[in-house]
């Protein structure tokens, strides 16, 4: 046991200097992130005229007396190249836009605007133009890309590089902190120096455990590379969510004229749940208004919905029963990660930021006083360590490994610095 435990600090440890940088980044991010619902209405108070030429994209009616109307618009489409397919800023690809040979063809998941967005805010009462925001200066987009890639592009894999190893310092924490037959008493409460520290970073740790690995597993589920596995892992299972045919089609009448926007708006309403939504216009003469939910953390009331563009009868509809297990769990859990769920969820979240940084505050701390009393930098693996980690260990490190493409990876270039340190060490013991 006392060998296995070794190997567990050397891997808690390990975790600890490769995440640190990134998760105290993502974890005050996170936090400002989190409370963007409060900050948002005290900014963006001045606002500017649509420009010329932008497409309507969709409109989001006021669901309370006290909002705009808010008006989406995109840039103008692309001119496509001879012979090139059609670029279409609308939500109805059409089949004849998709090659033949594709047997079938399917609409994107479409719940929220598209950074690229211009929202015109209007008066629900006079129809005066209060003024427009691009979406990219919100700052709802602003700290949410600042969370997930440091506000470039390139760096989305760090941050899921240091959720990987999060994961892994959680697991072995909670390992090096259940009580055994061997492990020695925890510090009291009235110990003092690196025993008080570790008793508090222990404390934090297992206290925000379930929090963080929820936190830390959603994150994941969207992430570019673990995203990937668990996406595959889910359609294996036949957990896929409902996906919309690409096919449907409005009946175009002899006479008449498509719905209007009030028109299309109490159609959804009537075939929808009450929640605010987002209302799309067709692309085409046979093409359909779409309908889908944007309310925070109404994660029961998700909703697509595509009606006829001339009756407004119902041509597909998708909601909460529809979702798969993994569906709904994934839906609450991305939520939850958001701070989505209310005041209580942000508070909670809030806490959990805060544990990140005092966790690994203390965690380097202790670290530092173990130096200064001449103890090694690295915590030391006892001999026969490797062999003394059970199956399932084995099977749950293999796992991980599986699921977590960077933290392979990167474990490949930790294991080089083991080797290369061991060759080392062997080197400077011979006489």
């Amino acid at each position: 046991m006392t060998a296995r435990r070794s190997l567990l600090w050397r891997v808690h440890f390990w975790a600890a200097l490769i995440a640190s940088p990134f998760a105290l980044a993502a974890a005050l991010t996170g936090i400002l992130y989190v409370f963007t619902p409060q900050i948002e209405p005290k900014l963006h108070g001045s606002l500017e005229a649509a420009p010329a030429g932008w497409v309507l994209h969709s409109a989001l009616p006021n669901y309370s007396a006290t909002e705009s109307v808010k008006v989406a618009f995109m840039p103008p489409p692309v001119a496509r190249p001879e012979g090139g397919p059609r670029l279409d800023h609308g939500h109805g690809a059409t089949p004849e836009a998709a090659p033949q040979a594709k047997a079938e063809a399917f609409l994107r998941s479409n719940f929220g605007l598209s950074s690229k967005a211009l929202v015109v805010y209007v008066n629900p009462y006079s129809g005066r133009v209060l003024g427009s925001l691009p979406q990219a200066e919100r700052f709802n987009v602003w700290a949410r890309k600042l969370h997930s890639t440091l506000l470039q592009d390139g760096w989305r894999w760090m941050i899921e590089l240091a959720a990987s190893w999060v994961l892994v310092m959680l697991v072995t924490g909670i390992l090096l902190w259940w009580p055994s037959a061997s492990q020695p008493a925890p510090p009291q409460s009235n110990a003092s120096g690196r025993a008080a520290w570790k008793r508090w970073h222990a404390i934090a740790g297992v206290c925000l455990s379930a929090v963080s690995a929820v936190v830390l597993v959603t994150g994941l589920t969207w992430s570019e590379h673990a995203g990937k596995q668990v996406r595959w892992a889910r359609d294996a299972v036949g957990q896929a969510p409902p996906r919309i045919p690409a096919h449907f089609r409005s009946n175009v009448p002899a006479q008449g004229e498509m719905l209007s926007w009030d028109a299309a708006w109490q159609a959804a309403r009537r075939n929808a749940p009450d929640v605010a939504m987002e209302i799309m216009p067709p692309r085409s003469r046979d093409g359909y208004w779409r309908a889908n939910h944007l309310d925070r953390g109404e994660a029961d009331r998700r909703f697509d919905l595509l009606l006829d563009a001339y009756t407004g009868a119902p041509l597909y509809y998708s909601g909460w029963a529809d979702q798969t297990a993994f569906g709904k769990a994934t839906i609450v859990g991305i939520r939850f990660h958001r701070g989505e769920l209310g005041l209580w969820n942000q508070a909670l979240l809030l806490l959990f930021g805060l544990g990140i940084v005092f966790s690994l505050s203390t965690g380097w701390i202790m670290y530092i006083k173990r130096r200064r009393q001449g103890l090694a930098g690295l915590p030391p693996v006892a001999p026969g360590a490797w062999k003394a980690v059970s199956p399932l260990g084995w099977g749950g490190t293999l796992l991980m490994i599986a699921a977590m493409p960077l933290l392979a990876l990167s474990a490949i270039v930790v294991g080089g610095v083991e080797l290369l340190l061991l060759v080392l060490s062997r080197g400077a013991n011979r006489p």
